[in-house]
């Protein structure tokens, strides 16, 4: 049996990568295949819908690579300042894998600077938060003038200025909207902050267009601007909810047996947040006067809301969602698809774990335990 089923899965990924081709020769107007014109093929052959539209998103996503307009680019030399953390790692990966010379420069390699970082191309800071401005005016002694000087960290006013005061050469701030466990560029966004000679970027620019990255291009000012609310209030949100589950003592693993695919969701997001370095997440919260003001009126905002919770006040709750429809508008309705893609896709990862797990058995053959029997019986009483 497991001779066929790989046999036939050699068959399904021909005929993937056929599918892929085919839609790369095609116009946009050939994409426009839906679920509705085989549904009943698909129902004869005892597959669900669900599998069907995964495989149609995921060829037309395909074809971010199948599409790639990737300028040829000429072998640099690049320095990776916190080459061995998650993402700095990730950057020097996709670098050499690019065809790119590529040194890492980290915590105990201060003793090789000069060698590391004279006459390179690109040198790419990858360090926390509280080290980049420290990491910036470090290594500046070592740069020529023709060397690219970049960061990664999610502030860019402060970096960007740094860099331009300590280096006199090309100078440009990024800030990758994703992080550790992304294996690519791929419909992954960074924001780009020119600060000066742009154009000696192209080339690293055009690597992550060329592997499916979207840039945003943006001031530092306007960055972090933004990066109040897609940051800060959301880290802080997240932290808050975590804190809360944490104080009541709640059982999450009792929780996910009732849970929904949006309630399972949340908890995900918590464990994705306090997995990842909490000096680095409490840099991030705290990093800017700014975010500390938006997160004051956002806890005043919330005991508002929750003063109309605990005096009952229903009409004011539903005049406050009906502002939020008409605030959110047509976004709501686009965020709620995508929404429901996510849902069903969770849905089916559950279902394949739990059938790996030997976790369905027909309810005839579970014996209700006898405690919560008992316990049903007491609660009737």
């Amino acid at each position: 049996m497991q001779h066929q089923l790989r046999q036939i899965d050699q068959e399904i990924i021909q005929l993937l990568g056929k599918r892929i081709t085919a839609l790369a020769e095609s116009s946009t107007s050939d994409l426009e295949t839906t679920l509705s014109d085989y549904e009943k093929t698909l129902k004869q052959a005892g597959v669900p819908t669900l599998i069907w539209q995964n495989i149609l998103v995921g060829c037309i996503a395909a074809l971010a690579h199948k599409k790639s307009s990737l300028i040829p680019s000429k072998p640099r030399r690049v320095t990776v300042i916190g080459g061995r953390g998650a993402m700095g790692r990730f950057f020097s990966q996709q670098l050499f894998a690019a065809g790119h010379h590529v040194n890492i420069l980290d915590t105990g390699d201060w003793d090789q600077a000069e060698y590391l970082l004279n006459q390179v191309d690109l040198v790419l800071v990858c360090v926390p938060i509280e080290y980049t401005l420290e990491v910036i005016r470090k290594v500046s002694q070592y740069l020529s003038p023709t060397t690219a000087l970049a960061d990664i960290a999610s502030i860019k006013s402060s970096v960007v200025q740094a860099m331009l005061s300590h280096h006199s050469g090309p100078v440009m701030g990024l800030h990758p909207m994703f992080g550790p466990g992304v294996t690519s560029f791929l419909s992954q966004k960074i924001v780009v902050s020119p600060g000066r000679l742009e154009e000696q970027f192209h080339w690293f620019l055009n690597l992550m267009v060329g592997e499916g990255g979207k840039l945003i291009f943006s001031t530092p000012e306007e960055h972090d601007e933004v990066m109040v609310i897609v940051q800060a209030i959301r880290h802080f949100i997240t932290l808050s909810s975590g804190a809360f589950l944490s104080e009541e003592k709640v059982d999450i693993n009792r929780t996910l047996d009732f849970s929904t695919p949006i309630y399972r969701q949340e908890i995900g997001i918590i464990s994705r947040l306090i997995t990842q370095s909490a000096p680095m997440v409490a840099d991030i919260i705290l990093a800017t006067p700014e975010r500390r003001d938006a997160i004051a009126r956002l806890a005043n905002t919330n005991n508002r809301i929750a003063q109309l919770v605990v005096q009952g006040d229903r009409d004011s709750l539903i005049s406050e969602l009906q502002g939020l429809q008409q605030f959110f508008g047509e976004e709501a309705t686009d965020s709620l698809q995508e929404s429901n893609y996510v849902i069903n896709a969770l849905t089916s990862l559950l279902t394949a774990n739990e059938v790996q797990q030997n976790q369905f058995v027909p309810i005839s053959e579970t014996p209700i335990p006898q405690d919560k029997v008992d316990l049903c019986n007491a609660n009737m009483i």
